[in-house]
């Protein structure tokens, strides 16, 4: 990860991608998987609403998108929210190198764990990422808890 610039940057990409979410009338989460060398790979958004796939967080989507990559070492994923263990999951699966996350206020997901485990973490506390969440959550909170697993 070069810099705080870099990261916010980054984050643009997954907010474009939470924001997609939530005007499908799906869950605003977003998320992007950059190369080591900074470019894209793959980016998208929790689609559990819209595709009836519970399986389908915006971390799985941006993976997914991504396609079969030869190794996933010094790539970054980039999340608008802390991850959860499926999906913390995922980047220990893959030894994906870091994780850049837009917020942990309103979830904290396994981001310790992943960092107990070697992986990068760069939580930005990014104000837009939290405000999105907070609306969310409290215009919504049965489908939150039903996303979160409650």
């Amino acid at each position: 990860m070069a810099d705080e610039t870099t990261a916010r940057a980054w984050l643009a990409t997954a907010v474009a991608e939470a924001r997609a979410g939530l005007a499908e009338g799906g869950i605003p989460i977003g998320a992007a998987l950059y190369g080591p060398d900074g470019t894209v790979l793959g980016r998208g958004h929790n689609r559990r609403v819209q595709d009836g796939d519970p399986s389908m967080h915006a971390e799985t989507a941006a993976f997914r998108a991504a396609g079969r990559q030869r190794t996933y070492r010094g790539t970054t994923m980039v999340t608008t929210l802390s991850p959860c263990w499926y999906c913390s999951g995922l980047v220990r699966q893959f030894g994906i190198s870091r994780v850049v996350i837009g917020e942990a206020v309103t979830f904290h997901g396994g981001h310790d764990w992943l960092a107990e485990h070697g992986v990068e973490i760069v939580v930005l506390d990014d104000a837009e990422c939290v405000a999105l969440m907070r609306d969310f959550i409290e215009k919504n909170p049965a489908l939150w808890n039903e996303d979160i697993g409650d």
